[in-house]
């Protein structure tokens, strides 16, 4: 990390400085705060038009936005070095969806407008089934969206309706077509395995769909009961049985047989993609430990070894916006110990895997275990989570960082 420089995110004296960029690919992540209903196991930082009542809008939520990312360009400009290119762009929430062709276009216009354009950037929106049509997508393909994101979960209506999911079962594959249909080359579907009441021939039902949608991305999480959320309470009261990690384990190895067998290949523990060409570029300038910027209600940054995160309300993140700082409610300055933990947690995730040349001699001393154990391989100077190794990706990363 070169010597920081004397930038203050916010508007406080006492705001974090800066460190210069990092010389990795440079991203810019815009969340979206806005979602038409709630979903029970979902704690994101979204909210429906009755929750934020006249507080906040989408109008007054892209004024804001267009402000903070044109101050971060200037604190980016008086950084030592000059501000990279983007490479790439993800536009996620919420339910950016919801803004339509024209609001997502101008929220590609908002990054333009600050902020210089890699020639083949990666450009990706979320969106829910429920909120897409053909013209939606021939309108932000036409603006310069290269990447589609749609949220399927499941085929099955009864695990929708258990997820609190509001779009029909077929809706997500035909999105998935019109995407195709419109030009995009790049389209992932998500799902959501594990849900309580989930059979087997459920989550069958839902690859069958996701290969015949003849997308090139998929992703796929298993469901986890977050504290907070509608489901944690329906869990707590007993109306619903937690998640049983055998079966996602189970579930797991379904998912990656199907999808492996149709030409998917896992890049990511939970991601996989026809070609390199297809892996999200945007995530894994996270996991390769990149620079970006977080633009929105919420959203976290990474800058030289600088973190910071926004306010969250969408009110309070524009009225922090108007005051002429970045909205940032905390930040802090990674250690070198806290980087390094970071560095293995996410390389060791990846297919390509985590460099052993990396390690320090503690946690080389715990690879050669985790090796013998069978949870992982040496692949050339890397080392690569086998199979049963990406069942317990968590576990080998405590025991390479835990003496």
């Amino acid at each position: 990390m070169s010597s920081p420089a004397a930038i203050p995110v916010g508007t406080e004296t006492s705001g974090p400085v800066l460190g210069d960029f990092g010389g990795g690919a440079f991203g810019i992540y815009v969340h979206v705060p806005f979602c038409a209903t709630r979903c029970g196991y979902c704690d994101f930082n979204t909210y429906t038009a009755g929750e934020l009542g006249t507080s906040a809008s989408p109008q007054s939520w892209l004024d804001a936005l267009r402000g903070e990312l044109a101050t971060a360009a200037a604190q980016f400009a008086a950084l030592p070095t000059t501000t990279p290119e983007v490479a790439t762009i993800f536009v996620g929430g919420g339910t950016p969806s919801l803004l339509g062709g024209d609001g997502l276009a101008s929220v590609l216009d908002a990054v333009r407008v600050n902020f210089t354009l890699a020639a083949d950037a990666e450009v990706t929106t979320e969106s829910n089934p429920e909120s897409t049509s053909p013209e939606f997508f021939e309108r932000i393909r036409a603006a310069g969206f290269t990447r589609v994101s749609l949220g399927m979960q499941s085929a099955a209506a009864h695990v929708l309706k258990v997820l609190d999911r509001t779009h029909t079962p077929g809706r997500a594959v035909a999105a998935a077509q019109e995407a195709r249909a419109a030009g995009f080359d790049h389209v992932n579907l998500d799902l959501i395995y594990g849900t309580p009441g989930e059979r087997d021939s459920d989550l069958d039902a839902s690859l069958d769909a996701v290969l015949a949608a003849g997308v090139d991305h998929v992703s796929a999480y298993s469901l986890i009961v977050e504290d907070g959320t509608a489901l944690a309470r329906r869990v707590r009261r007993g109306e619903l049985p937690a998640p049983d990690d055998d079966v996602l384990a189970v579930r797991y190895e379904r998912i990656d047989a199907r999808l492996t067998a149709a030409g998917l290949t896992w890049y990511e523990v939970s991601n996989w993609a026809a070609s390199e060409a297809a892996a999200c570029r945007h995530n894994l300038g996270y996991w390769d430990g990149g620079d970006w910027l977080g633009a929105g209600p919420g959203a976290h940054s990474h800058v030289g070894g600088v973190r910071w995160w926004n306010i969250k309300h969408p009110a309070r993140y524009a009225d922090r916006v108007a005051d002429g700082g970045l909205p940032a409610a905390g930040w802090e300055t990674l250690t070198s110990d806290e980087r390094y933990t970071e560095r293995v947690m996410l390389a060791v995730r990846l297919r390509t895997g985590l460099p052993l040349a990396d390690l320090d001699p503690t946690s080389a001393a715990a690879a050669d275990r985790v090796i013998a154990d069978g949870l992982a391989t040496r692949s050339g100077d890397r080392l690569v989570l086998t199979d049963r190794g990406r069942l317990l990706a968590d576990g080998v990363v405590r025991q390479l960082l835990v003496p």
